[in-house]
C-alpha cells in the first residue's frame, strides 16, 4: 500500500531527529519492474546512440525505497549497494539532482530495498531512481510537474522518464518519446539467470540489428515484436540462452532490455505459476501481473 505521504512532510516524522528516525519505521514507496514486450532498435544518431521502439509495462514486483525527510539538507543513503559510491548511486544522484534543481534545503534519509537484480533488464535502477524524484517531490512539497520530473530522469537514465510517465507506454527514440498504451491484461513467468549482460557491450556488437523498420502506434497489436538485443545476448551468454530454450518450449519467451532477465505472458497467473511451478530447480525467478499505471503516478500532474 502506498504511504500516505501528508503525515511524513517536513513537519512530521520526517522532521524528527537521528535517534527518533533509527526507532521509527520509515514509509517506503514502491519501484516497480518493467518489461520491454517488445525492443526493436529502428537507427543510430549521429552521436551514436541507438533509436529504438518499444513497449515498456510495468509489473506489481519490484523493489521499494523508504524515505525520511531530513531538515539540514542531508542526503544519506542508508543501505549503500556493494561496489557503488555514493554518487553513483541512482538513488542518490536522483535526490541531489531534484534538491539542487529546485534549491530546496530539505534533505533525506534514503534506504533502499532490492528485490530486483541488478543488470537484469528490469529496469530496477532507473524505477528506484523515479521513484526518489516522486516521492521526494510529494515530500518536500515541491509540486514539480510530471513534465519537468521526466526531464531531470532523462539526464539519469534512458529508462527513467516511463516510470515518471507513470503509465505503460509505446517509446521512441532513446526510449524518452512516450505514448500511453495499454496492453492486453496478462501474468508473466520472469526468469533470472544470475548472469550479469553488459549493455555496452550487447549495442557494440557487430551482430546487432540496428534496421529494424520503424511501426506506428497504431500497428501495435498484443504478441507484436520482438527483442533485437536477444540474439546477440543468446550467443555471449550461455545462461541466457539456457533459460530461453527451456522457457520457449512453454510459451512465447523473449528478454526483457539488454537482458539478462527472459519473461513470457499467460493470460492468467494460475497458468503462470503452473509453468513456474515446472522450471528446473536452479532456475529463479518470479511471477508478476502486468500493471499500466505506477503506483506513485498521483505524485506529480
Amino acid at each position: 500500500m502506498t504511504p500516505d505521504p501528508s503525515s511524513a512532510g517536513p513537519d512530521g516524522p520526517g522532521a524528527s531527529s537521528g535517534e527518533r528516525r533509527g526507532m521509527m519505521a520509515m514509509p517506503e514507496y514502491p519501484a516497480p519492474a518493467k518489461l520491454n514486450l517488445f525492443l526493436h532498435v529502428v537507427g543510430r544518431r549521429p552521436d551514436g546512440y541507438h533509436l529504438l521502439q518499444t513497449l515498456f509495462r510495468f509489473l506489481d514486483h519490484g523493489d521499494s525505497v523508504a524515505i525520511d525527510v531530513r531538515p539540514d539538507g542531508a542526503i544519506r543513503l542508508l543501505s549503500p549497494l556493494p561496489g557503488v559510491p555514493p554518487e553513483q548511486d541512482l538513488c542518490w544522484r536522483a535526490a541531489r539532482l531534484l534538491q539542487a534543481h529546485a534549491g530546496c534545503r530539505l534533505g533525506a534519509d534514503i534506504r533502499l530495498v532490492k528485490r530486483l537484480p541488478l543488470g537484469g533488464g528490469l529496469g530496477g535502477g532507473s524505477s528506484d531512481a523515479a521513484t526518489v524524484l516522486l516521492a521526494l517531490n510529494r515530500l518536500w512539497r515541491l509540486h514539480l510537474p510530471r513534465a519537468e520530473l521526466r526531464a531531470l530522469g532523462l539526464s539519469l537514465g534512458a529508462d527513467v522518464p516511463v516510470f515518471v510517465f507513470g503509465r505503460s507506454a509505446f517509446a521512441e527514440g532513446v526510449g524518452e518519446v512516450l505514448t500511453a498504451w495499454t496492453p492486453a491484461p496478462a501474468s508473466y513467468v520472469v526468469l533470472t539467470p544470475s548472469v550479469h549482460v553488459s549493455t555496452p557491450a550487447i549495442f557494440a556488437h557487430p551482430g546487432l540489428t540496428r534496421n529494424t523498420p520503424s511501426v506506428t502506434i497504431a500497428a501495435l497489436f498484443d504478441g507484436f515484436g520482438h527483442n533485437d538485443l536477444q540474439p546477440v545476448a543468446r550467443a555471449l551468454n550461455p545462461e541466457v540462452a539456457e533459460v530461453l530454450d527451456w522457457l520457449e518450449t512453454r510459451g512465447d519467451a523473449r528478454m526483457t532490455g539488454s537482458g539478462a532477465c527472459v519473461f513470457a505472458a499467460y493470460p492468467d497467473r494460475a497458468a503462470a505459476e503452473v509453468v513456474f511451478a515446472a522450471r528446473p530447480g536452479h532456475m529463479h525467478g518470479f511471477v508478476a501481473d502486468g500493471v499500466d499505471l505506477h503506483p506513485l503516478r498521483g505524485f506529480a500532474d
